[in-house]
């Protein structure tokens, strides 16, 4: 039964990376449209593709209703709910779109119309200290254009990411990071990596708002417990670097603000314990203040109450036997 499981697994992956390759040669054409149309005709239609995708998209509809309603539901009605879910789902096509049309973008006076800058006085005093910046950044509308605002605005700047499903895909993304000024790390075995970025007097963005199977903690997020992994914490901990949380927002011309908060003053006790909790929880609580005034413009189609404290103790519990195994 093992095996048959190990097999199906196996013909599901190769099926996968088969029609994302076949995928890939119209998005690559997408692209080159998207690049050349003005951009009023790309939103108009990213505005049809992110209804189609609240009709047809039942997994992604259905959990941006229920963390909405987790969330909000003592607060607004569900008529109310379903057109934040909307929204939200609309945004992340709309956005996605920008992001390709606007790919090929290097010149800054270009960007920079389409993105307007607010608060650059808080990342700037923090990077001068030569300690490095976390750049604390959730994944609310285009969050590819905060992650890569930073260094089109003259900062050195990594990142890290997962690696994609799709390798081509990845390559294309960590392209269209590269050509302005991103250094990509992948997020496997990078914690080093991390660190010497930050040693460097670098800026890294980082990214703690989603459920992900790394080391973390379980505390508040948005009111409800959501385990939060301790990256950011973990560099404050290791590293004198500063921690300046930032947000990428739509405007209601269409177009966007990013917008630099105050430095979060990192609490350093000697007990490292507790203050990776209290530096966890304090971040939290600044990525929820940012969602909240713009709730449409975060991922609520994303599990992020996924991980309890049961499933995550079957899933040490499975993956301690398949170490044994080995």
């Amino acid at each position: 039964m093992r095996i048959f499981s190990k097999y199906k697994y196996q013909i599901k992956t190769v099926r996968r990376k088969t029609v994302l390759l076949l995928l890939f040669l119209p998005l690559l054409l997408t692209i080159f449209i998207f690049r050349i149309l003005p951009i009023k005709w790309v939103r108009r239609f990213a505005d049809f593709g992110g209804r189609m995708f609240y009709k047809f998209g039942k997994k992604s509809r259905n959990r941006a209703l229920h963390n909405l309603k987790l969330i909000y539901g003592n607060e607004v009605t569900d008529i109310q709910l379903t057109e934040m879910a909307k929204a939200s789902l609309t945004e992340s096509v709309k956005s996605f779109f920008d992001y390709m049309a606007y790919s090929h973008v290097k010149d800054k006076k270009k960007y920079f119309r389409l993105v307007k800058v607010t608060g650059e006085e808080h990342l700037k005093a923090a990077y001068q200290r030569g300690k490095g910046v976390i750049c604390l950044v959730p994944h609310m509308s285009s969050w590819e254009f905060a992650a890569i605002t930073p260094p089109m605005l003259g900062y050195s700047t990594s990142a890290a990411s997962k690696a994609m499903k799709m390798e081509l895909l990845e390559w294309l993304m960590v392209k269209f990071r590269t050509r302005r000024g991103m250094k990509n790390i992948t997020r496997e075995g990078s914690y080093q990596a991390l660190t010497e970025v930050l040693k460097r007097g670098e800026c890294l963005i980082i990214m703690t708002d989603q459920d992900t199977r790394v080391k973390g903690v379980f505390v508040d997020f948005l009111g409800k417990v959501a385990y939060t992994p301790l990256g950011a914490s973990r560099l404050l901990a290791d590293t004198d670097a500063a921690l300046v949380p930032m947000a990428m927002t739509r405007r209601e011309d269409g177009d966007y603000l990013f917008t630099i908060y105050p430095e979060l003053p990192a609490t350093k006790t000697g007990d490292q314990a507790q203050d990776l909790m209290t530096n966890t929880i304090n971040q939290n609580k600044i990525l929820g203040e940012m969602i909240r005034k713009n709730p449409t413009q975060w991922v609520w189609m994303h599990q992020r109450w996924k991980t309890t404290p049961e499933s995550l103790e079957r899933y040490l519990k499975a993956r301690a036997l398949e170490k044994m195994k080995k």
